[in-house]
């Protein structure tokens, strides 16, 4: 067994949320590799994602994006479980992203867009990944784009 250095456990528990001594399983299960430890629990994460897909999203915010001139605002719903997820950081950042995305983008199709911050991401993709950090579902409801001028 690999001696696993305390910062790539930290960055890690970052960037999926996945419990401190599950990512050392992991690390320990790779000898240490960084990049298939994180293919091993993204795709766990994806797994438990689509286990919640069913369960019901009552509670959630409401985000609006406005463009700084004023003219473009994107309105988005964004729903999860409970109202703690909803006032958690990673939920609020997400639908402030999504409101962005909204509004540069429009709300047709908004899960299979590329993000707009990441084209190397699906919208789905970041809904997954919250989803993996929460613990709970959350999705999307409606989103609106109102341009000025514009019907």
């Amino acid at each position: 067994m690999a001696k696993i250095d305390i910062e790539l456990i930290k960055k890690l528990r970052e960037e999926t949320g996945v419990a401190i001594i599950r990512i050392r399983e992991v690390l320990d299960g790779v000898d240490g590799d960084e990049k298939k430890a994180l293919e091993v629990l993204k795709k766990e994460g994806i797994e438990k994602a689509s286990k919640r897909e069913g369960r019901v999203t009552s509670e959630g915010k409401i985000f609006v994006y406005t463009h700084h001139t004023g003219k473009v605002v994107g309105l988005l719903e964004l729903l999860c479980e409970t109202d703690f997820v909803a006032r958690n950081e990673l939920f609020e950042t997400l639908g402030r992203d999504l409101a962005m995305q909204v509004a540069s983008m429009g709300g047709e199709k908004l899960e299979k867009q590329d993000f707009i911050k990441d084209s190397g991401k699906k919208i789905s993709d970041l809904i997954k990944e919250l989803i993996a950090k929460t613990g709970e579902n959350v999705r999307i409801g409606r989103a609106f784009r109102v341009e000025l001028g514009k019907e």
